[in-house]
Parts: structure tokens; sequence; C-alpha cells
């Protein structure tokens, strides 16, 4: 796990009422982290991700979440490292 994936999942996603698998293989993917009830993948984006095999690679993964009914939310890295200190104090 990057230190942001560990942020994400020991100071946030841990206290929610619900179970967070993490890297969930789904069809040909495997989400960085997902709740089932929901249909919730929630994916935190390095750098790669902002090159253009990246877009492409992320675009085609998210209409084959969407068609399956699955949301996804995407975070930066630099999100996570500024903003979910905030509410992570909150939660």
């Amino acid at each position: 796990m990057t230190k942001e994936e560990r942020h994400l999942r020991y100071d946030f996603l841990k206290g929610l009422p619900v179970t967070v698998h993490r890297q969930r293989i789904l069809g040909n993917y495997i989400a960085d982290f997902y709740i089932a009830p929901k249909k919730l993948v929630i994916e935190l984006d390095g750098s790669q991700h902002y090159m253009d095999k990246g877009v492409r690679a992320d675009w085609d993964r998210d209409a084959w979440m969407r068609k399956n009914g699955i949301t996804v939310l995407r975070y930066t890295n630099l999100q996570i490292r500024r903003e979910l200190p905030r509410y992570a104090k909150t939660f």
C-alpha cells in the first residue's frame, strides 16, 4: 500500500460501519477499495494516472464499472495528504 492508501484506510475507512475491501478484483480490474453493499469503488490516483496511457486505462476501467452499476470515486494522492486530515479529525 502507498502511504496515502494506508492513511485513507486506517485513518478513515476503518471507522466506517461497512466492510471496505482492499484490492478487490472486479471483472478484469483491481479496485483500490470496494464497498460491496453500495457498489462503490474508491481509487487513489498517483502521477501515472495522468499520463496518456493511464488516462485511457482509467477511462476504460470507469466505463466498465459504470456499465456494471458501480460508482467510482477518484482522489489524487495530494487530496488525501492535504484534505483527509481535516475530515478524519471530525469523523
